[in-house]
């Protein structure tokens, strides 16, 4: 009688330092594969401490407590399937990113990372030491290969493992969303599979971490590199899968097929997702926006009101003699459909009284942008003072065109706890905020139909710090500026490429010298959703003093 083995696969949300959580949340999963009379059940890699750990994981006493956490863990999980989880390993001097196998009560293997990836927002050649490559876990009925990570990204892992006798391959992750990032996942995972002609379980974790998303989307395939089981993107899983030993090996069975949402489905997920788990795994149930009227601050305010719910979520319009009627009739449509309240805070009061304390040393000078930053700055003392008193989070509203070229008041508009719309380009933003309008999911809390008037989408976009202002007055349009920035942020273009490809000279030199100089406000600005392997923060290490300039 041909054999079959059952593996549960745990696709959850872990919390950064939470082991005692992480360890509840790992039994359970291991209570439902015993309950489905499984052989093994999985975690994602780092499972027990939380991923990334960046430093953390340099303190001591924190790696012993995570072992004592996984130890302990053993002795819970001793009557049924074995347990894999991911967690650091501290031997003989040495520090390793682990995968250990528990069974009958006790730590039964441990795999060690050998790949250590030192790229993008992974530093982990400083963490940790690379481990040997390992041979597979002998379980009851089958011996399991596991590549950690980045491990599966190359070929000699794997092969390894399978050479030594692996006949299926189980691949824990801590893998966070980029663009288009599943496509290279999947290439990778095809390839090892057809190299080694065994089935594949590709686990990786969900859950939001400081900017980072891990979309989860794990996935099954069979030799020759057929897909077997897909998981969805961004919701916590636990599935069964289950394997037929056959002539020529294990096969797994065909199982559910989540079918992933278009790209700007994913990344407005990703969005709601990272501000709902940045303020739950940061104590915070509450927060406080500046609502101008724009398009940006609109769609922070939709974000937060889907992550969290409209009663968690004040907006304040802080108008001054600059503000258009249109801005506060907008900023009063976008609370009303949303369901959120809104507070007026004048800023004219407080303004005139900076104003009358500076003259004396203005005197005979000729406004500039210092009075309009003062207005900036003023707003974000008030807010502030919101965020204080009513311990809600203040969230900022400043979108990766404005970011890059520094059109934010640094101690003002940037003032804040996490920007939600940090990585997204001002031509994606209205995107979005369309989408957003015509389309609804049972994972958003806030209302179904458009929850931004047209009219704050397409209006010229001001910051109205100033008589008539517009954004256009000194920038070119976003559809120009974002396409120039793709290729200076994202694709490290040089200026000749991109009057190669069309664009203005000295408009793409102005541009160039906005990005440097504005580096010492980005380096001090609030965390945000990740959505590009270009992102501002660990994706992009510049200098801040930088005297460099690309002249060709």
């Amino acid at each position: 009688m041909a054999r079959t083995y059952r593996v549960t696969i745990a696709q959850l949300n872990p919390t950064l330092g939470a082991l005692a959580g992480n360890a509840d949340k790992a039994h359970a999963a291991w209570l439902q594969g015993r309950a489905a009379g499984a052989g093994l059940v999985a975690l994602p890699e780092m499972f027990i401490t939380g991923y990334q750990t960046q430093d953390l994981v340099l303190k001591p006493a924190f790696v012993e407590d995570a072992r004592a956490h996984i130890e302990a863990l053993a002795a819970r999980c001793a009557d049924g399937p074995a347990l894999a989880i991911g967690g650091p390993l501290y031997e003989a001097g040495r520090l390793y990113n682990a995968y250990y196998m528990l069974r009958d009560g006790a730590v039964a293997g441990i795999a060690r990372k050998h790949h250590l990836p030192n790229y993008a927002v992974f530093d982990e050649e400083r963490l940790y030491t690379s481990g040997p490559v390992s041979g597979p876990f002998g379980m009851d009925a089958v011996r399991l290969g596991t590549p950690v990570c980045e491990d599966s990204w190359y070929e000699d892992v794997a092969e390894t493992m399978v050479e030594s006798g692996a006949e299926i391959l189980l691949v824990p992750n801590g893998s966070p969303y980029a663009r288009n990032k599943l496509d290279r996942r999947m290439g990778h995972m095809v390839s090892r599979v057809i190299e080694n002609g065994v089935p594949l379980i590709y686990l990786n974790m969900v859950g939001g971490q400081d900017d980072q998303v891990f979309d989860g989307g794990s996935f099954v395939l069979n030799p020759g590199g057929k897909l077997a089981m897909m998981l969805p993107v961004f919701d916590e899983a636990v599935a069964h899968v289950d394997f037929d030993e056959t002539n020529h090996g294990w096969v797994a069975r065909e199982g559910e097929k989540a079918v992933h949402p278009p790209v700007i489905e994913q990344e407005y997920r990703l969005m709601v997702e990272a501000l709902r788990d940045y303020l739950h795994k940061a104590g915070f149930s509450k927060v406080v926006l500046g609502l101008s009227g724009g398009v940006d601050s609109a769609l922070v305010a939709t974000i937060a009101t889907d992550a969290i719910g409209a009663e968690n979520v004040r907006c304040v319009m802080l108008p001054s003699e600059y503000t258009s009627e249109h801005s506060l009739e907008d900023a009063e449509a976008v609370a009303r459909k949303l369901g959120c309240r809104l507070d007026t805070v004048p800023i004219g009061p407080a303004r005139a009284a900076v104003t009358e304390s500076l003259a004396p040393i203005f005197n005979g000078m000729a406004p500039d942008v210092t009075e309009e930053n003062i207005q900036s700055r003023l707003r974000g003392v008030m807010l502030m003072a919101l965020s204080n008193k009513f311990g809600e989070m203040l969230l900022t509203t400043g979108n990766k065109s404005e970011v890059a070229v520094g059109y934010a008041t640094i101690y003002g508009d940037m003032a804040g706890g996490y920007n939600p719309i940090k990585d997204l380009y001002k031509t994606r933003v209205f995107a979005t905020c369309r989408w957003r309008n015509e389309t609804h999911r049972d994972w958003m809390l806030g209302p179904k139909g458009a929850a931004m008037p047209d009219r704050v989408i397409d209006k010229p976009p001001s910051a109205e710090l100033r008589a008539d202002q517009k954004d256009e007055d000194s920038l070119p349009p976003y559809e120009v500026l974002d396409d120039i920035l793709g290729m200076l942020i994202e694709g490290e273009s040089s200026v000749a490429d991109c009057v190669e490809a069309g664009f203005d000279r000295d408009t793409v030199k102005k541009i160039e010298q906005l990005i440097y100089i504005s580096e010492y406000k980005r380096f001090q600005s609030a965390p945000g959703a990740r959505l590009t392997s270009r992102a501002f923060w660990l994706d992009r290490r510049y200098p801040i003093v930088n005297r460099w300039r690309d002249n060709s």
